[in-house]
């Protein structure tokens, strides 16, 4: 019977692997919003991207996630909301909530100016 490995990965490490897969399939407009000093209880950081469609936010959606799997093993656990649609693409990887936006609904929602309390982080 093979019992499926895991590696436990620090916020940090799994946040440096979120941020190349974006990269890796070209997504644009990256921001990191540290939420640790505003108190926010749910995460530690929301990462924020865009997708030009559809298909591009899926493609950085799945990225992400085979990243992580084969960097942590076969983890279950992580949420994921507005695949179907892909115009905002929410994934909750417990403490960094990653949202891919299609250019139309990010300008509309300026989720970065909602959250301007907390601090941008280099991307």
């Amino acid at each position: 019977m093979n019992i499926p490995y895991r590696v436990s990965l620090s916020t940090q490490q799994r946040l440096e692997i979120t941020l190349k897969a974006l990269s890796d399939k070209k997504g644009e407009n990256l921001v990191v919003l540290d939420l640790r000093e505003i108190g926010y209880p749910l995460s530690d950081y929301f990462v924020i991207a865009t997708a030009e469609s559809d298909r591009q936010a899926q493609a950085l959606s799945d990225h992400i996630i085979e990243k992580l799997k084969e960097a942590e093993g076969s983890r279950i656990g992580y949420r994921i909301e507005g695949y179907e649609v892909g115009k905002w693409i929410l994934l909750d990887l417990n403490d960094i909530i990653v949202h891919i936006f299609q250019p139309e609904v990010r300008e509309y929602y300026k989720i970065e100016e909602l959250w301007g309390d907390a601090r941008v982080v280099q991307a």
